[in-house]
C-alpha cells in the first residue's frame, strides 16, 4: 500500500465513526451532514421528503461499507453464487427494514427525536417500489433477505420498471388504475452503474458462416439493438455483515438522439429509437391482451435475462478466464417461466459468441439452471406463438428447434411408438398454431425442478409436468415457500415482536424462527393471553384509523377482523366470502336478535386491468358494503370495507390486525400462498381449504387450531369427472338460492338487476372454481369460527399456538432447503468491521 493510500485509510478511519458509525451521535451527525451536503438544505428549509432522503442516505452509507466488503470477500473466495432470476421484486419500503437489519432501529428513532424530527412521518414519506404484482415478487424479496441473512453469495437479477404495479383507487365501487410513479422523487437506495451496459438485440435475421478454423457458425444480425444499464441495490442480512446485490436493468437506446435525422427534418425519427428502447423497461407487465402487449412482455423477459447472463459471463471471465466451469461458479434459479428464455440465450452466448461446441454448451446450460414452478393453472403456464418468437428472436427460435429435435430423438427411442407422449414432451405445441411451451423449455434445460408446497409439488408431478417426472424423477423437489420474519413481524408488528422477545428471553427467534416454540407453554397462561390480546387490539386500532382515513368507513376494533387480502382472482374465491356476508346479513334481517359475534370484513387486492370478472367482484364487495354499512337495523354488527391499493406498506397494517385469515381458494389451485403464513405469524387463525401451503400450516399448528372446510383436491377431481352441475346446488340449497337471488334483485346495485348478472350466471351455470359446491361447508365452518371467537380464552390460546408453531414457514428455512437440495451452496460469512 502506498503512503497516499495509507494516509487515506487513516483519514477514513478517523471519519468512519461519523460516516458509517452506528452510535446515536454518529447517526445524528451523519444525518445533518447529508441534509446539508447531499440535499443542500438547512433544517428550517427542508421538506418531509428532504428529511426522508437524508435519513435514507445516512442508512445507505452504513450498508455500503458492508456491501463493498462482502463483494471483496466473495470475489477473493471465488464463491459459488446463486443468481435469482425474477421478473418481479416486490421489495416494500427500505428504510425500516434496513434499520432493523443493521440493529439500529431504536438508536435511529432516538436520534431523530433528539433532532426534533417526527420519525413516523419520515418513515411514511418513502415511496414503495411497485416492482411486482403479488406473491411471486414478494417471495423473491423474502428470498433476497434470507440469502443475505444466511450469508449465501447471491445476486438478484430483474427489471427496473419505471412504472410499477398500478396504484389502485376506488371510484363508485369500481377499481380504477393510476400510474405508479415510484421513481418520481428519486430512489436513494440504488446506485447507477452507467458503465455496466450490455447490448440486447431484437428481430432481424441469422447468417451462417465459417470461422477461421472452418467451423460452421451462426451470426445473428438484429434490426433493433437496445442497451441494458445496471442499477444496484444492496440487500443487507440480519445480524451479520453480509450485504448481497440486487441488480436491476433499465433499457436505453445506444444513442438517445439521431442528430442526422433531426437535421434532415425527421424530428420523430430523431428520437424514435430512444422511445422504442425505453419502452421495454417502462411498465411492469403491460396488458398482454393486444398483440403489442404480448410482444412487449416477451421483450421484457428476454431483455433482463440477456443482460443478466452477459453480466454473469463477464464476472466468470474476469475471475476464471474461461467459461468451461461456468456452471460450477453459478447456479441460476428461474422464478417461474418468465425467465425461461434464458435457456436459449445462454446457449446462444456460449455457442455463437464464445464459440463453445454445442454439446459442451448444452452440458453447461442444463447444469446452470434450476426452475421453480409456481402454478397449476393452464393459462398461467406461459406459451408463446412460434411466429412471435421467430420474428423477435430468430436465433433463439433456431436454438429451441435444435434442442427440441435432439431431445425428441432421444424420447422416440425411449418411448417407442408413444406418439401422444412425445407430443406432450415437445417444447413445441403443434395443436392449432405452433406455440413454444416455456415450462417444457425450462424443465428440459434445468437440472432441478421444484414446486412451492408439498401438495403443489405432488400435483406438479401428477399433472402439468407428469411426463417429465416419469422421465426424470430425480430432478423433482419440493421447497415450501416461506416469508421473512424481519419484514413481517419485526417491522410490521413491533409490539408483538417485543412481547415475543420478552417471552423467549432473547431475540434469537428473529434469525431462527423455530425458537418461537418457546411460546407454547404460555398458551394457557391467562396473564400472557391478556397481553397477547392487548397487542392485537392495538394493531386493530391502528388499522381502524387507517381505514377511516382512506375509505371513510368507521369500524369497531372490538369486532372480529375477518380479512381476505390477496390478488383478486376467481380461483381465490373472494365471491364465496361475499356470499357468506350476504347470508349473515339476511339472517340478521330475518332475526334481529340473532346472537352472532360482531364482524368487520376487510378485503384488499388488485385485479388485473383486463380481468372483468375480478373487477366485478370488487364492485360487488363495495356495493354490499354500501348497503350493509348504512342499514340502521344492522347497527354496526356487520361492516364491510375494501382497503384500496393493497401493497407491502398497507399489508404491514393488515397482517398484525387480522383475527381471521381467509385462505379459501378451491383445493388444487393455489400453488402455496404466502399471505397465509404472514397472517398466521401475526396471530390470525385460518379458515381455509386443503390447498397450497394451508395443508402444511394445518399440520404444523394442529388440526384443532385451523378452521377447515370444503372439498379436497381429490374430491374436486372426482366431482369434475362425474360432471359438476352448480345449478343443482343453487336449486337444492334454499339459503344459497336466496343469497344469489338477492344479488340479482338489484338490492346492491340501486335497482339494476343486470349489473352483477355476469357473475351470478357464471356461478349458476359454470362455476369453474366450485364456489357453490363449497358454500354450505364454508357457512358451517364460519359458524364454528363465530362460536370460538365468543370464547376469548380459547381463541387467544389458538392464536398463540399458531405463532409458536410457525417456525417452518420462515424464508430462511426455504433458502436452506434450496442450498442443501438444489443449489449446493455453502455460507460465506463476511467478517464484521471493528
Amino acid at each position: 500500500m502506498s503512503n497516499a493510500q495509507q494516509d487515506a485509510s487513516a483519514e477514513l478511519g478517523e471519519r468512519g465513526s461519523t460516516r458509517i458509525g452506528l452510535s446515536k451521535e454518529a447517526l445524528k451527525q451523519a444525518y445533518v451532514d447529508n441534509l446539508f451536503f447531499l440535499l443542500g438544505r438547512y433544517p428550517e428549509m427542508a421538506s418531509t421528503h428532504d428529511y426522508y432522503m437524508a435519513a435514507a442516505y445516512t442508512v445507505r452509507d452504513r450498508l455500503l461499507a458492508r456491501w463493498l466488503k462482502t463483494a471483496r470477500t466473495y470475489k477473493n473466495a471465488s464463491a459459488r453464487t446463486v443468481c435469482y432470476f425474477s421478473a418481479e421484486y416486490l421489495l416494500g419500503p427500505h428504510l425500516e427494514n434496513n434499520l432493523v437489519n443493521l440493529g439500529i432501529y431504536q438508536s435511529a428513532r432516538e436520534a431523530g427525536e433528539e433532532l426534533g424530527l417526527d420519525f413516523d412521518q419520515i418513515r411514511d414519506a418513502e415511496a414503495e417500489p411497485g416492482l411486482g404484482t403479488g406473491g411471486l415478487g414478494r417471495l423473491a424479496a423474502c428470498y433476497m433477505d434470507s440469502l443475505a441473512t444466511l450469508q449465501i453469495p447471491s445476486i438478484g437479477y430483474g427489471i427496473r420498471y419505471e412504472f410499477g404495479i398500478f396504484e389502485q383507487g376506488i371510484a363508485n365501487g369500481w377499481q380504477v388504475e393510476e400510474s405508479d410513479t415510484w421513481l418520481h422523487d428519486g430512489n436513494p437506495w440504488e446506485i447507477a452503474r452507467p458503465k455496466l451496459r450490455f447490448s440486447v438485440g431484437f428481430g432481424g435475421r441469422t447468417e451462417s458462416y465459417r470461422d477461421e478454423h472452418g467451423e460452421l457458425r451462426v451470426r445473428w444480425v438484429p434490426d433493433l439493438v437496445v442497451v441494458g444499464k445496471a442499477y444496484d441495490t444492496p440487500v443487507l442480512g440480519y445480524g451479520c455483515a453480509n450485504a448481497n446485490l440486487l441488480r436491476l436493468w433499465t433499457s436505453e437506446a445506444p444513442r438517445s438522439f439521431d442528430f442526422q435525422s433531426f437535421n434532415t427534418g425527421d424530428y420523430y425519427g430523431a428520437v424514435n429509437t430512444k422511445i422504442q428502447a425505453e419502452t421495454i423497461s417502462k411498465v411492469l407487465y403491460p396488458n398482454d391482451e393486444p398483440e403489442a402487449g404480448k410482444e412487449l412482455r416477451l421483450k421484457q423477459q428476454y431483455f433482463f435475462v440477456s443482460c443478466s447472463l452477459q453480466d454473469m459471463i463477464r464476472l466468470q471471465l474476469a475471475t476464471a478466464g474461461s467459461l468451461h466451469e461456468f456452471h460450477r461458479k453459478f447456479v441460476a434459479q428461474l422464478n417461474d417461466t418468465h425467465p425461461a428464455i434464458a435457456v436459449a440465450e445462454l446457449m446462444r452466448l456460449l455457442v455463437d459468441r464464445h464459440y463453445l461446441a454445442w454439446d459442451e454448451a448444452w452440458d453447461i446450460t442444463r447444469n446452470t439452471f434450476a426452475y421453480t414452478n409456481h402454478t397449476l393453472l393452464p393459462e398461467a403456464l406461459e406459451t408463446w406463438p412460434a411466429e412471435l418468437l421467430q420474428r423477435l428472436l430468430p436465433r433463439h427460435m433456431e436454438i429451441i428447434y435444435e434442442v427440441n429435435r435432439r431431445f425428441l430423438d432421444e424420447m422416440r427411442v425411449r418411448y417407442l411408438g408413444d406418439v401422444e407422449r412425445i407430443a406432450r414432451l415437445s417444447i413445441i405445441d403443434e395443436r392449432g398454431g405452433r406455440r413454444v411451451r416455456m415450462a417444457n423449455l425450462a424443465t428440459i434445460g434445468s437440472f432441478a425442478v421444484n414446486g412451492v408446497a408439498a401438495m403443489h409439488s405432488e400435483l406438479v408431478k401428477s399433472t402439468v409436468l407428469k411426463d417429465f417426472y416419469e422421465l426424470w424423477p430425480e430432478k423433482f423437489f419440493n421447497v415450501t415457500n416461506g416469508v421473512t420474519p424481519r419484514r413481517f413481524i419485526v417491522v410490521s408488528n413491533p409490539h408483538l415482536a417485543r412481547l415475543i422477545t420478552e417471552a423467549c428471553g432473547d431475540d434469537q427467534w428473529v434469525r431462527d424462527l423455530e425458537c418461537l416454540s418457546s411460546l407454547e407453554p404460555l398458551a394457557d397462561d391467562a396473564g400472557f393471553q391478556a397481553r397477547w390480546r392487548e397487542v392485537k387490539t392495538t394493531a386493530k386500532r391502528d388499522l381502524a384509523r387507517c381505514l377511516l382515513e382512506h375509505t371513510g368507513t368507521e369500524v369497531d376494533p372490538e369486532s372480529m377482523f375477518d380479512v381476505q387480502a390477496k390478488r383478486m382472482h376467481e380461483y381465490k374465491r373472494q365471491h364465496l366470502n361475499v356470499l357468506h356476508i350476504i347470508s349473515l346479513y339476511q339472517r340478521l334481517k330475518q332475526d334481529p336478535g340473532l346472537d352472532i359475534a360482531p364482524r368487520t370484513f376487510i378485503f384488499g387486492g388488485k385485479a388485473a386491468p383486463g380481468y372483468f370478472m375480478a373487477k366485478l367482484i370488487i364492485k360487488l364487495i363495495n356495493s354490499v358494503g354500501e348497503v350493509i354499512n348504512t342499514d340502521p337495523q344492522i347497527n354496526g354488527r356487520l361492516r364491510v370495507v375494501f382497503m384500496p391499493n393493497f401493497n407491502v406498506k398497507n399489508s404491514q397494517l393488515l397482517y398484525p390486525a387480522a383475527d381471521l385469515s381467509e385462505q379459501i381458494s378451491m383445493a388444487g389451485k393455489e400453488a402455496s400462498g404466502t399471505g397465509n403464513m404472514k397472517f398466521s405469524m401475526n396471530g390470525a387463525l385460518t379458515i381455509g381449504t386443503l390447498d397450497g401451503a394451508n395443508v402444511e400450516i394445518r399440520a404444523e399448528v394442529g388440526e384443532e387450531n385451523f378452521f377447515l372446510f370444503g372439498l379436497s383436491a381429490d374430491e374436486v377431481g372426482q366431482l369434475q369427472a362425474r360432471g359438476y352441475r352448480p345449478m343443482e346446488h343453487y336449486t337444492r340449497n334454499d339459503e344459497l338460492r336466496s343469497v344469489i337471488d338477492l344479488i340479482d334483485s338489484g338490492l346492491f346495485a340501486h335497482g339494476d338487476k343486470d349489473l352483477f348478472r355476469p357473475l351470478t350466471d357464471n356461478l349458476k351455470h359454470h362455476d369453474p372454481f366450485m364456489v357453490l359446491a363449497d358454500y354450505q361447508s364454508y357457512l358451517d365452518c364460519q359458524q364454528e369460527v363465530g362460536r370460538t371467537y365468543g370464547d376469548p380464552g380459547r381463541w387467544d390460546r389458538m392464536s398463540i399456538l399458531n405463532v409458536a408453531r410457525m417456525g417452518k414457514f420462515s424464508s430462511d428455512r426455504s433458502v436452506r432447503d434450496y442450498c442443501r437440495d438444489i443449489w449446493k451452496v455453502d455460507p460465506l460469512p463476511v467478517k464484521p468491521e471493528d
